[in-house]
């Protein structure tokens, strides 16, 4: 690995914390953009890379809002599957996506984090006694639309994105 992936890398986890601590959090319902460093780096290098910048990033983030729990790997674990099945993907396909193997792959990703967050939620409202039928599954369709309308975003804007930091990266 060389300094400018390693920096590049180190960007996106930060990046990843930061998205993660800005983002918008109504309980159960949460708008954020911490999935997305973790997409770009599994695009450009792979689902190593990709898996430890999600790990990287989140762990930071959950540690600065959370502090250490029980169910802290639980809420990192998305991110890091995010860049193992993204960065599988792209790997697979010599990192020459077209835009629909591109947006099919950003959407997968998405939706996997989508689902493994909301089973997160469902085994941390267990944990620790908070548990309620509408606080868990009652925001499913508003939070499946907020996943989908990022996964489109994220598609939208990701080949202009990639191209520019692969001339960064020369």
């Amino acid at each position: 690995m060389n300094t400018k992936r390693l920096t590049f890398n180190a960007v996106l986890a930060a990046m990843c914390a930061a998205l993660g601590t800005i983002s918008l959090d109504f309980g159960n319902l949460k708008l954020t953009f911490e999935s997305f460093p973790v997409i770009v780096a599994a695009l450009l290098f792979g689902p190593v890379d990709a898996m430890l910048v999600g790990g990287i990033g989140t762990l930071l983030y959950q540690v600065l809002r959370y502090g250490i729990t029980v169910t802290t790997p639980l809420w990192i674990l998305p991110y890091i599957l995010c860049g193992l099945v993204v960065g599988l993907y792209a790997k697979w396909h010599r990192f020459d996506l077209d835009k629909i193997r591109m947006g099919i792959i950003i959407f997968t990703g998405s939706i996997l984090i989508f689902l493994l967050n909301t089973l997160v939620l469902y085994v941390d409202s267990k944990v620790y006694g908070y548990y309620s039928f509408v606080y868990i599954f009652g925001t499913i369709v508003p939070r499946t639309l907020i996943c989908l309308a990022k996964a489109a975003v994220f598609t939208a804007v990701m080949p202009v994105l990639l191209d520019a930091a692969r001339k960064v990266l020369k």
